[in-house]
């Protein structure tokens, strides 16, 4: 794999934990409420989810040979995107703190 394809893929770990490990919106605007709402952290996954898939889709058409893709591969990405959110979601609610 190229080194713009694992850089997409730790783009995408990092984008779907960073609602998880922070309460501000996307990490720069703070909320009044104490803590986000599970909406607000979906709302910015599904954000962060288009704007990793046009940062690929940038490096992949600056590489020459961009190809079409179907309904499927964005199902599929996106099912790679929620699990990669999984340490972080697993850190924000079930992790018991003190």
């Amino acid at each position: 794999m190229s080194a713009a394809g694992w850089f997409i893929v730790l783009l995408a770990l990092a984008g779907a934990n960073l609602p998880f490990v922070n309460q501000r919106l996307f990490a720069l605007v703070p909320l009044r409420a104490a803590k986000k709402s599970a909406w607000i952290r979906i709302g910015e996954m599904i954000v962060l989810y288009f704007v990793v898939g046009a940062i690929g889709f940038m490096l992949e058409a600056r590489a020459g040979n961009r190809f079409e893709q179907g309904w499927q591969f964005y199902a599929i990405t996106f099912s790679l995107f929620v699990v990669f959110s999984f340490p972080g979601f697993a850190f924000q609610y079930l992790v018991k703190r003190r």
